[in-house]
């Protein structure tokens, strides 16, 4: 296999090219010939003077960048489709730090085509509705999912059970921590060559990014960066040894240029969340007893549940973060593939959490992606940047009009002129707001999956 020093690219190269990677773990056996595991001590002959003397690059046939809710999806619907992956996580176990997510009944039907909702089901209760109040707790409106919409289903996920459900349907072999990548280069022949931090080296034949909304994937196939919402959400996960007092509906507190929200995920944990407007994303800031007191301060004068709640929340759960997005406007950004590789999640589309879509559209993404690709591998000829081109196409026409839908309930919900905010309060939410065409964006269906 002929390598050129011409196809070296680093991941700032402008160039949308393949990848290929590099791992040490070893994959478990494919269906098909061409992807079955093969020794990882065979070398890869080469012309190219950088890289022809060097042994130790090792072959894959699909590596899955990333061991987020995005990745693992992806390498377990494989794997239910007799394919399997190597997925590379460049922290050194699970990042299971962080609160929880919410999923609408969409994420619900991936997870049903996966096999892996029953289990989470058991764990996590079900929403009925929401509430919405203002800073003074004066209750504006309120809505019952199901009276919307029988087939809803929502469910607020502790992120860290979610992805550990997912990684315990691979085997152990399947995930590689402390990967983070470094180089990517491309082959003449469509393969690409994945360099990590170590220095170990991967030669795959598809690669599959999901590594996050900095990806380094994503920049090298000419993404910009994600834009910078104007708003920062600190987070938490409220516990309550001794269960705690909330009725299972999501509930919401808007002020002026600032909201919040609280929503129970077990008979013990409620998630939280604060959103304020800030004309920069400032410092990273990490000292959760620094965030606790920030957060309370900005509510210092919000309903008392609200700042119990924050009072009760473990310093691990707490974060700040900036909200981001990516709008992927139709000739101006790069298509979600090149070659043989593509982009799946918040590699591809980061979104504002104001619909809570972002984890729902990563669990698209990965059932619609794999089970296309699995089609191609078992085709002859197998056309994988056919399917590829496929999934973008397929994608694109939703996922584009919820990134800037979320980004305009953000805008419209963190208004802080008074006047504006009062005809919110009185008029727009009271009168106008129907919560059925407001979830209409959560119907998506997806079949079992067969093994």
């Amino acid at each position: 296999m002929e390598i050129t020093t011409s196809s070296l690219l680093h991941l700032n190269s402008p160039i949308p090219r393949p990848s290929l990677y590099n791992f040490q773990g070893s994959v478990f056996l494919q269906r098909r010939s061409w992807l079955r595991a093969r020794p990882r001590t065979k070398s890869i002959c080469a012309s190219s003077s950088a890289i022809k003397a060097e042994a130790g690059v090792q072959k894959e046939d699909i590596v899955i960048v990333g061991a987020g809710i995005a990745g693992l999806a992806a390498a377990v619907s494989l794997r239910r489709q007799g394919i399997g992956s190597l997925v590379l996580e460049q922290a050194e176990s699970l990042r299971t730090s962080g609160t929880s997510l919410t999923l609408f009944k969409n994420g619900w039907r991936v997870l049903d085509a996966i096999g892996v909702a029953d289990g989470l089901r058991t764990q996590f209760l079900e929403i009925q509705g929401m509430v919405v109040k203002s800073e003074d707790g004066r209750e504006l409106r309120s809505f019952n999912f199901k009276d919307e919409d029988q087939t809803q289903e929502v469910r607020a996920v502790e992120r860290r059970i979610l992805l550990e459900t997912l990684a315990n349907r691979l085997p152990p072999e399947a995930v590689k921590f402390s990967s983070k990548l470094s180089k990517i280069e491309s082959t003449e022949n469509g393969e690409t060559l994945l360099e990590l931090t170590d220095g170990t080296r991967l030669l795959a034949k598809i690669v599959i990014g999901c590594d996050g909304i900095r990806s380094p994937i994503a920049r090298w196939m000419g993404f910009s960066e994600p834009n910078y919402s104007g708003h920062c959400a600190f987070r938490g996960l409220g516990y309550y040894p001794d269960g705690q007092p909330f009725a299972s509906r999501v509930n919401y507190i808007y002020g002026r240029g600032l909201r919040a929200g609280y929503v129970p995920v077990s008979p013990t944990k409620v998630y939280w969340f604060i959103c304020y407007n800030s004309p920069s994303a400032g410092p990273k800031t990490t000292d959760p007893i620094l965030l606790k007191k920030q957060a309370q301060e900005l509510v210092k004068n919000w309903p008392a549940e609200l700042l119990n709640l924050i009072d009760l929340t473990p310093n691990e759960t707490l974060s700040k973060t900036p909200l981001v997005d990516r709008w992927l406007w139709p000739g101006v950004s790069p298509p979600a593939s090149a070659g043989k590789v593509v982009l799946v999640g918040d590699a591809w589309h980061p979104m504002t959490p104001n619909l809570g879509q972002g984890a729902c559209c990563a669990l698209e993404d990965a059932v619609i992606l794999t089970r296309k690709l699995a089609d191609a591998i078992k085709s002859e000829p197998a056309s994988v940047e056919g399917a590829f081109r496929a999934y973008g196409e397929e994608r694109w026409p939703r996922i584009f009009p919820l990134t800037i839908k979320a980004n305009l309930v953000g805008s419209l919900l963190q208004w802080d002129n008074p006047v504006i905010c009062s005809v919110r309060n009185n008029v727009i939410i009271p009168k106008l707001v129907r919560i059925g065409p407001m979830l209409e964006h959560t119907n998506f269906e997806s079949e079992l999956l067969k093994t």
